[in-house]
């Protein structure tokens, strides 16, 4: 019996997967994707998603992670330090506000995102870097922020439907916001934000799971076995 080739372990190349089905109907919930959300461990292959799979994913992502409300709240927080919308006012009341259009807009762009990444067939999870080393594990985290891989799970392409996303959530929640404002302006603004929110959220999701075993909190939890 011949020894298992490296395509079988490790996912950069694993079979093409343009025709192939679903191997499961249903996703497994893992640890810390309450936190993170949907991810894919440094030992899983890579395999195709039916629509199913992708709504479940973009209901996790987008209503059933920890980390989704906290970069919304963070967001808030830059608004409200800085006043804006001014209509809206100051204290637990304006806040509320400001998180709660936040929120709003991610919903609308984390819904174009996953509708560009099903007819695009992207991969909408973030892959664990199988790699070593903190720098080479930040460029990958960071490099995830801005392409995916496509049908094929080998080839990695510009994450258009990202973008145009944060760019048409950014136009709809200027134009949401009491008052005059620059809706060109906001879209850019949000894919900015993007930019450096998103790839400073796949950091997190990168070094979790060692944050979490080195404080002792997930003792029995390794990127990898």
């Amino acid at each position: 019996q011949s020894s298992p080739s490296p395509d079988d372990k490790y996912p950069e190349n694993p079979k093409k997967q343009e025709n192939g089905p679903a191997r499961s109907a249903g996703l497994g919930r893992r640890p810390i994707e309450w936190i993170i959300g949907p991810y894919i461990p440094v030992q899983e292959r890579l395999q195709p998603l039916s629509n199913k799979q992708r709504g479940e994913i973009y209901m996790r992502q987008t209503f059933l992670t920890a980390g989704s409300y906290v970069a919304r709240a963070f967001s808030a927080g830059i608004d409200q330090a800085g006043g804006e919308p001014r209509d809206w006012g100051g204290g637990v009341a304006g806040y509320g506000r400001r998180y709660a259009a936040r929120y709003g807009e991610f919903v609308v762009q984390n819904s174009l995102l996953s509708g560009g990444n099903a007819l695009l067939g992207y991969e909408p999870r973030y892959d664990l870097c199988r790699c070593d080393g903190f720098w080479p594990r930040t460029l990958h985290a960071i490099s995830r922020n801005f392409v995916a891989y496509n049908r094929s799970e080998r080839e990695l392409r510009p994450q258009v439907p990202m973008y145009v996303g944060a760019f048409a959530a950014g136009l709809l929640y200027d134009t949401w916001l009491p008052g005059q404002h620059n809706i060109w302006r906001g879209g850019a603004y949000n894919m900015l934000s993007q930019a450096g929110i998103g790839s400073g959220y796949n950091f997190v999701s990168e070094f979790a799971l060692d944050i979490l075993h080195a404080f002792g909190l997930k003792k029995n939890v390794r990127r990898a076995p």
